[in-house]
């Protein structure tokens, strides 16, 4: 496997209903884009410190993840930098704590990729469900255009379309 120079990573539970919104985020960009052969495009469920061998391994690294910050349900963020620690330190789940932990331990490893994370104001993270909220579900697009953004940002092209993507497996 060729070692992604960016990767864009979605985390949750998909089975509570918005918890899975990173996730559902990853699976729509797998499904309606393609991208060069040194960006990832990874679903990291609910893994947590699991994935420090993931997410070690880029330089640049998208965080699509639910991020309760006391909003409205549907409100949009972007975490860089400082942001990060503060925000995430307010947990809405395990995972959380746990990516935030294998992040932390990057630096071990000396290598923390530049990391951005941009989600949503889940509605609902309590409900046993696969389905994500109403509030939630109209997010999906504009959270993919916040991402597409970002790899914009990095200079990385991609298709909509023909799906040519190479999935990295966490484990």
């Amino acid at each position: 496997m060729k070692i992604p120079r960016v990767m864009v990573l979605g985390v949750g539970c998909t089975l509570f209903s918005d918890e899975g919104f990173g996730v559902r985020v990853i699976e729509k960009l797998e499904e309606d884009y393609s991208f060069p052969d040194d960006v990832a495009i990874v679903d990291g469920g609910v893994l947590g410190t699991n994935l420090l061998g993931v997410i070690s391994l880029p330089d640049h690294l998208v965080v699509v993840d639910a991020i309760r910050n006391k909003g409205n349900p549907g409100d949009l963020y972007r975490l860089e930098g400082d942001a990060i620690p503060e925000r995430i330190r307010a947990k809405n789940s395990l995972h959380q704590v746990d990516f935030l932990e294998a992040l932390t331990l990057c630096q071990a490893l000396d290598k923390v990729p530049k990391t951005v994370i941009v989600g949503i104001e889940p509605h609902d993270i309590d409900t046993l469900s696969i389905e994500l909220t109403p509030v939630t579900k109209v997010k999906v697009e504009p959270v993919i255009e916040m991402v597409l953004k970002e790899l914009d940002r990095l200079g990385v092209s991609y298709k909509k379309g023909a799906k040519k993507n190479v999935s990295c497996d966490p484990i």
